[in-house]
């Protein structure tokens, strides 16, 4: 199989319907009324299209045009390994991370279309049916995550994460109040969103423990390995991190030799899905979890040493609605693979084409 065409479509959409944010220091724009989304098309000579998307589609085009292009016409998709480092060689380019995640996910989207097999198989297969935990955005009121946390475990969650607010007494507060509202047998994480200093988050891991929290995520930039490597050493609570540092399994491997964490992070963000599938194999093999990032279901659903699925929860209008069919609805606490081959259904690339206002 060989590609025959890249082009890169960015196309004017409406900007995000659901406000949110995060705790101070971490506040999330409000976004545009419109927003320019790319669309990168790849054909092959076989038929088989591949396709990603990326919010920030002018950027999207610039790296189609200075890099993606060039590198993929007359390469063949399916060889996923090959594309991954050629992708690093890319990034020593400075094409950065985003050139690693668009080449790696049309790799895999055509290699999955044509083998006709959903992405989860191709990956590990381990379990279609992933555990899904309800993780919040920031609410400003005890009263309100009472509310939120309620109409979430109606819904049939069972397993619940906190994000850090700015402020660690009022999150200890409410890590007792969550134990408290949902009772002994379900999960609970905590994200401290970098935050925080050595001190501080040593004492609130210490609330944590007491609180029985299944996980401490990245109390810290991700910097400091010495300050993790002190942190996980002092704690019971198995500390979670590497979710932000760049280099994929190279980089992961480094936090493991150095007792850095005691579970670590994967997501397409960790050098695409050949990255994430690295990882994972590497953190098994020193018996530790490999706990995905954001809401991928095929990831989750290749990967055994992962628990969960992370699942993020706005209000109470989107809570609901997370029943409703679709590729990511949540029943009863758990969301289910689809059996479609490929990343998703393929865009209208006529509809796309005619509202496109630059192509490259």
């Amino acid at each position: 199989m060989e590609i025959t065409n890249v082009t890169c479509y960015v196309v004017p959409r409406p900007g995000r319907q659901t406000p949110f944010h995060w705790r101070k220091g971490l506040r999330i724009p409000t976004a545009p009324e419109t927003v320019y989304v790319g669309y990168l098309k790849v054909e092959t000579d076989s038929g088989i299209v591949g396709h990603a998307s990326s919010g920030n589609g002018y950027g999207m085009a610039e790296l189609v045009h200075s890099f993606l292009k060039p590198e993929l016409l007359g390469r063949n998709p399916l060889l996923t390994e090959d594309l991954w480092h050629r992708a690093w060689e890319l990034h020593r380019l400075n094409a950065g991370e985003a050139a690693i995640l668009l080449i790696d996910a049309i790799a895999w989207d055509i290699k999955s279309q044509a083998a006709g097999l959903p992405l989860y198989l191709l990956l590990g297969g381990n379990n279609p049916q992933v555990p899904a935990y309800a993780s919040t955005v920031t609410w400003d009121t005890m009263e309100e995550y009472e509310q939120h946390i309620k109409v979430c475990r109606d819904e049939g969650f069972f397993a619940f994460k906190l994000h850090a607010s700015g402020d660690a007494k009022w999150d200890a507060t409410l890590s007792r109040n969550l134990r408290r509202w949902v009772g002994d047998d379900a999960d609970l994480m905590f994200d401290g969103s970098a935050g925080w200093d050595y001190v501080t988050s040593l004492w609130f891991g210490r609330v944590l423990e007491e609180c029985d929290f299944l996980w401490y995520e990245e109390p810290m930039r991700e910097y400091d390995l010495p300050s993790y490597t002190q942190l996980a050493a002092a704690l019971d609570i198995p500390i979670l991190g590497a979710e932000c540092s760049e280099g994929a399994h190279w980089n992961a491997a480094t936090w493991i030799q150095s007792r850095a964490l005691d579970m670590v992070r994967i997501s397409r963000r960790k050098g695409g899905y050949t990255g994430a599938i690295k990882i994972a194999h590497m953190a098994e093999a020193f018996g530790m979890r490999a706990q995905v990032h954001g809401t991928d279901v095929q990831l989750s659903a290749a990967v055994p040493n992962n628990d969960y699925v992370e699942v993020l929860v706005i209000d109470t209008k989107q809570i609901k609605g997370l029943k409703d069919p679709g590729p990511n609805s949540v029943i009863d606490g758990y969301m289910t693979a689809s059996d479609e081959p490929g990343l998703g259904p393929q865009p209208d690339w006529d509809e796309i084409a005619r509202n496109a206002v630059a192509v490259i």
